[in-house]
């Protein structure tokens, strides 16, 4: 097994067979219409860029993913995320726990409404010295690090984001309660940014 992160920026759109375990069928079924084909499309994607890392076949990756739940694999086969934002996937997997978020570089954002409410005080103000459009690319620029950092953490928005900050002057994401600092990445991909935290992201793997 490679002991470096993969990851792959993907168009959210059917392979040629679908693979899906038993229960991911099932779960599936029991989605919205709108939800079922985006969820059993992301999870055989999944599978399929899973199987040659871990030398698996596709179905009998060990993977599970139930709707609404963040995906893991089975104890010793490394930890996935993934993030999908219109038309587009981000996928991702570690042999350390990671966390991806993926959205729309020209996003529409209030960005200053968002900022003032959920960003801590000292990134507020580091912000408030942009022009309105830097500050707006700069907003989503810090929610995407922060979205993956609590998918690294394996919390939630409404628990930790307010605890999260990224510090532009020091290129860092500090967790102000925790003290954590994971590593940090926020790429920008044909007019996509994708945000990566977990050991080791810097030197990953891009497919």
């Amino acid at each position: 097994m490679t002991a470096r992160p993969h990851l792959w920026l993907l168009p959210l759109t059917a392979p040629p067979a679908l693979c899906l375990s038993e229960a991911e069928q099932a779960w599936s079924t029991a989605l919205p219409a709108p939800l079922q084909q985006r969820y059993r499309i992301s999870r055989s994607l999944l599978r399929g860029r899973l199987a040659p890392l871990l030398q698996l076949p596709a179905a009998a990756v060990p993977l599970h993913s139930p709707p609404g739940e963040a995906p893991r694999l089975a104890s010793g086969h490394g930890h996935v995320s993934l993030s999908h934002s219109r038309e587009l996937l981000l996928l991702a997997w570690s042999p350390w726990p990671i966390g991806v978020d993926l959205e729309w570089q020209a996003r529409p954002l209030q960005a200053d409404l968002l900022a003032r409410r959920f960003f801590p005080a000292q990134e507020w103000q580091q912000l408030q010295g942009l022009a309105p459009e830097r500050r707006r690319e700069a907003v989503l620029a810090s929610w995407v690090r922060k979205e993956a950092a609590i998918k690294w953490q394996a919390s939630s928005l409404a628990r930790d984001l307010r605890h999260w900050c990224w510090d532009a002057a020091q290129q860092r994401l500090l967790h102000l309660q925790e003290g954590w600092q994971p590593p940090c990445q926020c790429l920008q991909r044909d007019g996509w940014l994708c945000g990566v935290v977990g050991e080791a992201v810097e030197p990953g793997i891009w497919g």
